[in-house]
């Protein structure tokens, strides 16, 4: 089967045990990232399933129109990049593990990482030392400051256990059932969300991006937020009111922030005013970008292109795709 694999930027896959799953394939792995829905189609004519590297392309109504040869799209997670309806309409069969069970220790850990460069200054110290100038100010110790995870999550829950053992408190907020849940398994949930945001030397934030969770995070909850607070964001950029954290850091509350995530990506504008701001630290959504991450998820991703080939579709989407094509 014609396999297509978009967005390998660093050709990774291929030197990764996962990969050996694809040997029974005509498989072509693309390393750069095309918007141009034209050349798209161009590259992906003969392409019978097409590998998504998480939500770097998007999958949309005319794309698809242009692909008259594809059966599958396989991917791992949410798909809010990819039109359902759209693959419906045009016979393509859909194929995500959830992964329900299994939180990304990639992303938790890049998280605990933010944290600590945040509160340490530790991108500031660097580049303070290099310049010549040793260190540059005053961080702060972890042990003993509160840690606000929003969203009670596997991820979340994978950072509550780091935080624990560098001695930080951890207070919760999250949806009504979220909250329920939290209170249910005897942990601190806080008294309202603005105590929530007011009393956290850290809010992380862990939910996923979905339409009644867009824009959540608001200019109400940054201004509730004291002016030596750090903010963190490695779930979605979506998360937040537009501009609201831009016009936060502005204002000074929080002091800093320490993002994975933008609304337009990749961001490659040095002068983008949120990118370019002296209180932010930035990394280019590297959350799930590891070695170890990258076999998980695509190793689930490839035998999906395996169980379609032998005529048993595995975590069917759009099933009805199925039934029509193979009835």
């Amino acid at each position: 089967m014609k396999v297509h694999i978009l967005d390998d930027w660093f050709d990774t896959l291929r030197h990764l045990p996962c990969y050996a799953k694809l040997a029974g394939h005509d498989v072509t792995v693309w390393t750069d990232h095309v918007e141009d829905i034209d050349i798209l189609a161009q590259r992906l004519q003969d392409a019978v399933a097409v590998v998504l590297f998480r939500e770097r392309t998007k999958v949309t109504r005319a794309l698809l129109e242009k692909l008259p040869n594809l059966k599958l799209i396989s991917q791992r997670s949410v798909y809010p990049h990819v039109d359902l309806p759209a693959c419906t309409d045009n016979n393509v069969l859909l194929c995500s593990n959830m992964h329900g069970g299994t939180p990304s220790y990639a992303a938790a850990e890049l998280t605990f990482g933010l944290i600590l460069s945040g509160m340490r200054q530790i991108p500031a110290q660097m580049a303070s030392a290099k310049a010549g100038n040793w260190q540059m100010g005053v961080g702060k110790t972890l042990r003993g400051r509160t840690l606000g995870l929003y969203g009670y999550g596997r991820i979340a829950q994978a950072v509550a256990g780091y935080a624990q053992a560098f001695g930080m408190k951890v207070i919760w907020w999250s949806s009504e059932a979220g909250r329920a849940r939290a209170a249910a398994d005897g942990v601190t949930v806080a008294p309202s969300r603005k105590a929530f945001f007011a009393n956290s030397d850290v809010v992380s934030v862990h939910v996923r991006q979905k339409p009644d969770t867009k824009g959540i995070i608001t200019a109400e909850d940054f201004a509730a937020m004291r002016p030596d607070a750090l903010f963190i964001n490695t779930s979605r950029a979506g998360l937040l009111e537009p501009n609201a954290l831009l016009n936060a850091l502005n204002a000074g509350c929080p002091g800093t922030a320490a993002i994975d995530v933008f609304d337009n990506e990749p961001l490659t504008d040095p002068t983008d005013p949120l990118l370019a701001h002296p209180n932010l630290i930035a990394t280019p959504h590297i959350g799930f970008v590891t070695e170890d991450e990258f076999d998980l998820q695509f190793s689930d991703i490839f035998d999906q292109v395996n169980a379609y080939a032998a005529g048993a579709p595995e975590h069917m989407i759009n099933p009805a795709v199925w039934g029509a094509t193979s009835g």
